[in-house]
């Protein structure tokens, strides 16, 4: 993502119309058929809708859900907090933003604190313990582009006290920098906290926080090594497994990222490839180990790809449920629009969802959850329509330009109900059968075996096209109620908004 980016993600959405119910007859979109393992239908019913703050567009690169693998949203008990970013006047690019620490307040956020001294460039990430304590990942600036990795500590009965300064231990002196790419990740039950943040393209440093309140283990997670370093970004020697999905469950650490790659299959010159025709994160990483304070990483696992189809891929969710199994999500685009009109039309445009099961380091199962897009269904899952590719003026290309998508359509999110029933939330965006604009949320069941419930319409008056949840992985408890934080396709990186869904069950 470039820091021209912000200031054309609204162009890409203008086009599609308001949300619009289901037709009569089967939806291509409804997922496979239901199982003996079926339950009871939800109904999901909408509580709130409401702005959180406004936003002003940085031009630093950075979005506020630039930090996609996290969260932005925890709830503790019956009360809900987020964090957001605010842009600093007369301060340049690139480090211009401070954190903001909000409360949600019957149906209104209150601003309850903000950085008075630092500085940094990215969204912070949440996470909590369920006895109150909730936890944001900041990363300000020290000198020049260095930046110090710390956590704050807020008590949720008292959220506008001063909050605590963690520092986490590592082994060396690592060099950070105010370009992170971190993960934070929590373990409530535990109350236990994991911090990931990269070290250029080479490996992220881990330090992991136990519930004694030490900073007891700590080491570095190297990324996997390429078999061409001609086909990197930036010349990389490792495949940097960027924006991840980390869960922490009883220290075992289970991680998820995409990795970038200028060229694909039918591509052998930097001509057609780079960024010049849009995304490059083209292959998902998977590693995990079963105790984090005692073993190391697994090998790396190429879990899905998309270097012969030219498209590109993001992660979605991931869950780790009682019995040890690792379920995943992720979004999967098509080539550049443009790139295969001109040569490779052969090639298909087509979206999809997908989704995995992992067993100690093992896929047991892989499949596609939905998908739109040519020979498929005109109702585009995960992003919103297509024709989806803006042209980003850049002097350093000699086109004079480069294609952008938006990295972070990587839905869906996954929300786990109290009794363990497991769903996936995602945005729907395209076109009905009988060509009406279409723009929704929806939810689906996935069951033990993997198969699908039919897809449920989420009726918001207002749509998040690209959003968070207040998930397990960072803290909040399995509930009946779901809580969103993200853009509105109407307000689009100006306003970061709020959505609160109740499934009720017969």
């Amino acid at each position: 993502m470039t820091a021209h980016h912000m200031a054309w993600y609204l162009v890409a959405f203008l086009a599609l119309g308001p949300p619009v119910a289901f037709g009569a007859g089967p939806n291509p979109l409804q997922g496979g058929p239901p199982t003996m393992a079926t339950k009871r239908a939800v109904t999901p019913v909408i509580e709130a809708e409401n702005v959180v703050y406004d936003y002003e567009d940085a031009q630093n690169g950075s979005s506020p859900l630039w930090c996609y693998g996290n969260t932005c949203i925890v709830r503790v008990g019956n009360d809900v907090f987020a964090s957001g970013i605010e842009t600093l006047k007369n301060v340049k690019p690139m480090v211009n933003v401070r954190w903001t620490f909000f409360k949600l307040q019957k149906d209104a956020w209150a601003l309850l604190q903000a950085d008075r001294k630092g500085r940094t460039r990215e969204p912070c990430p949440l996470a909590c313990f369920q006895n109150g304590r909730i936890f944001l990942s900041n990363n300000p600036l020290t000198s020049g582009h260095s930046a110090r990795p710390e956590i704050l500590e807020f008590d949720a009965a008292n959220p506008k006290a001063p909050f605590k300064t963690l520092t986490p231990t590592w082994d060396r002196r690592p060099a950070f920098s105010q370009h992170s790419y971190r993960t934070f990740a929590a373990d409530a039950e535990r109350r236990e906290l994991i911090l990931f943040q990269n070290i250029g393209t080479s490996h992220s440093e881990w330090a992991f926080r136990d519930k004694n309140g030490n900073w007891s283990a700590r080491g570095r997670l190297v990324w996997k090594r390429r078999e061409d370093a001609s086909i990197s970004p930036y010349g990389a020697k490792q495949a940097r497994a960027n924006y991840p999905n980390v869960v922490l469950k009883n220290r075992a650490v289970y991680f998820v990222g995409a990795a970038a790659y200028n060229k694909w299959a039918h591509v052998k010159t930097m001509d057609l490839a780079g960024r010049r025709y849009g995304n490059r994160w083209r292959r998902l990483f998977y590693t995990w180990t079963p105790d984090i304070t005692t073993r190391g990483f697994s090998k790396w696992l190429e879990l899905a790809s998309t270097h012969e189809t030219g498209g590109w891929l993001f992660p979605g969710d991931l869950w780790v449920d009682d019995q040890g199994v690792a379920h995943i999500a992720w979004f999967e685009a098509p080539v550049n629009e443009e790139l295969r009109e001109k040569h490779f039309p052969d090639l298909k445009i087509v979206y999809s969802l997908q989704y995995a099961q992992i067993k100690r380091g093992k896929v047991v199962l892989k499949k596609t959850l939905v998908e739109g897009g040519e020979g498929k269904s005109l109702e585009i899952p995960g992003h919103p329509g297509l024709g989806n590719y803006l042209k980003i003026p850049s002097k350093n290309e000699a086109s004079g330009f480069l294609i952008s998508d938006q990295a972070g359509r990587g839905q869906p999110r996954f929300h786990i109900m109290p009794d363990g029933r497991l769903f996936a939330l995602y945005y729907v965006g395209g076109k009905s059968r009988k060509g009406k604009p279409v723009s929704e949320n929806r939810l689906m069941e996935i069951h033990k075996d993997g198969s699908t419930g039919k897809a449920i319409r989420v009726p918001l008056k207002h749509p998040l096209i690209e959003f968070f949840t207040a998930t397990p992985r960072g803290g909040s408890a399995p509930s009946d109620v779901i809580d969103i934080l993200g853009y509105r396709k109407s307000t689009l990186m100006k306003k970061v908004c709020y959505a609160r869904i109740r499934l009720k069950t017969p």
